[in-house]
């Protein structure tokens, strides 16, 4: 795949990240701070002007899908695209008829994106059941000082679940597959259900949303770096209908995805062990001062993330995503 061929891809991913018209500032400047880090990261030194590019609309949709003319890239395309707009859940109105424009200027064909709509409908509806539709949950964020609590947790058995969450996602990203990367976030939205709940609090999709949103973990911004990582790492590519590629090395975004999950884990546990009184800025703080020693972890695990990812099969996350 050539570069421009891994620009058009990647202009297709941030078109569909700003479907919906409704994406927050701070959304927005993360997925700019990603454009910019997979800039320095690869022999592509444009990706943050491409960026501006779609978002000030001085490059159109119809463009970059004519450039790609392989049917198996314009696949691939379609699916990321499918992913970034599913990444915080159901997809809005105006995501529908952005994936119906794309579909029709990709002239893909319709027994095989409906094959994968299907895959792709199946993981949002897991993922919807990962935490109840209806519970009782506070604000995720209240101002206030961090109060200590006394716990009668296990404490020791969470931090086994978390490190497991962060091994399994960490070898997630190292798969060819692009339904692999679709499956991330909503196994975070179950740990962080599980560590709720382990304090003995109930909360719902929307609370876990926020809390992850609190911490600086934008969910768009988050699928499109770990496609973005896999893409530009050669992990990813499509011939003739067929995935071809194979296990990243420890730098195709593998550090990203244990790294965020671990630490997310991490603040999680602090916060519902606290009282759930950290403030916003206290929360993303905290965030980022654990993020640093995850990145520096993936290395120590390394051969167990790879290990996982020589013998993960669909029907296992699906498992885990449901929780047998």
């Amino acid at each position: 795949m050539t570069l421009d061929e891994q620009k058009s891809i990647l202009a297709v991913a941030l078109f569909a990240a700003f479907a919906d018209g409704n994406k927050e500032d701070r959304e927005r400047q993360e997925i700019r701070r990603i454009a910019e880090s997979l800039a320095e990261d690869s022999a592509t030194p444009d990706l943050s002007r491409l960026y501006q590019d779609v978002l000030l609309k001085r490059i159109t949709l119809e463009a970059v899908t004519a450039a790609l003319t392989d049917p198996g890239q314009r696949q691939l395309a379609y699916e990321m695209a499918v992913g970034v707009c599913d990444a915080d859940g159901r997809q809005s109105d105006a995501e529908r008829r952005f994936l119906t424009s794309l579909k029709k200027l990709l002239q893909l064909d319709q027994a095989q994106t409906d094959a994968f709509d299907g895959e792709a409908e199946t993981i949002v509806d897991l993922s919807e059941a990962a935490a109840p539709p209806a519970a009782i949950a506070r604000p995720p964020v209240a101002p206030g000082p961090v109060v200590a609590s006394v716990s009668s947790v296990p404490e020791a058995e969470l931090d086994k679940s978390i490190l497991n969450y962060a091994l399994f996602n960490g070898a997630l990203e190292l798969l060819p597959q692009s339904w692999a990367s679709m499956a991330i976030i909503p196994l975070q939205i179950k740990m962080v259900y599980g560590i709720g709940k382990t304090h003995g609090v109930e909360l719902d999709q929307g609370h876990i949303k926020e809390f992850i949103a609190a911490a600086g973990v934008g969910l768009t911004s988050q699928y499109v770096e770990q496609f973005g990582r896999k893409l530009l790492g050669g992990l990813l590519g499509k011939m003739a209908g067929k995935t071809f590629g194979k296990l990243g090395s420890a730098a195709t975004g593998m550090a990203f995805s244990f790294a965020t999950t671990y630490a997310l884990g991490q603040l999680a546990k602090r916060y519902y062990a606290g009282g759930r009184v950290m403030s916003t800025s206290l929360l993303r703080d905290t965030f980022q001062n654990l993020l640093e020693p995850a990145k520096q972890m993936q290395t120590q695990y390394l051969p167990q993330i790879r290990q996982q990812a020589e013998t993960i099969d669909m029907g296992r996350v699906m498992a885990m995503v449901r929780g047998n």
